[in-house]
Parts: C-alpha cells; structure tokens; sequence
C-alpha cells in the first residue's frame, strides 16, 4: 500500500549539506515527526524520534512567508541555494513553463510516496 507524506526541509540543514530533490525522483529521508508530516533531520544529536524511508518524489513546493505553497520543478541543494555550487545557479522554477520564481524564503516541502511496510507489494520505483 502507497502513502503519502510530506517532509519539510529547508534552514540551515540543507543550506550545510542538504540534497537537490527533483519531481518523479526516488530519495531516502532521514527525518522526526509522525506520518503523514516529518522534518528532515540531518545533524540530529539524539535517534529518538528519527525514522529513515525511501519513496518517490511526487510534488515539491516552496514556502512563502505568508504560508502559501509554491509548486518548484525542483529543491536544489543548498549549496546552490547559497550560491556556493558552479555547476547550479540555484533558481526556482515553474514546473509547467520553466518560468524563474522569485521568492524570499529557505522552507520547502516534499510530497513522498512511500510504501508501507507489511502492506503487501511495494510499488515499482
């Protein structure tokens, strides 16, 4: 069985070292919280409470300040959020047209399909 759930990522753990994530894409997480919403934890000091999965990206937004979720084609790593990455110049884009999005903000979610463990056969990924 398939589920649904969203991290949240973004601050100073992925500006250090947090990954791009792109539509469509299969990525681990390794997070706290519970089902269906967990932020990610890269540099947690204390496991309790951390849960590590696997599932495919199905949607991506950015956070306004004022709470509005911004579809993004893609996260990218914050490295290159910070201008740091020659390879990637860091903008935000429509996923539709492309179209550059401007916005103040370092907070973004990820909708994830996971599989459910002991839910019977997990979905091809």
């Amino acid at each position: 069985m398939r589920e649904e759930v969203v991290v949240v990522v973004g601050g100073w753990e992925h500006d250090c070292c947090g990954p791009a994530y792109e539509r469509q894409a299969t990525a681990a997480f390794t997070a706290y919280g519970r089902t269906p919403r967990f932020a990610e934890s890269r540099h947690h000091d204390d496991p309790f409470g951390i849960t590590e999965f696997r599932g495919r990206v199905a949607d991506l937004f950015v956070v306004a300040e004022d709470g509005t979720r911004i579809p993004v084609h893609r996260i990218p790593s914050g490295r290159a959020l910070g201008g740091s990455d020659p390879d990637d110049d860091g903008h935000l884009e429509v996923p539709w047209t492309g179209e550059r999005i401007e916005v103040e903000s370092d907070t973004f979610e990820i909708v994830v399909d996971v599989h459910v463990p002991g839910s019977g056969p997990a979905k091809r990924q």
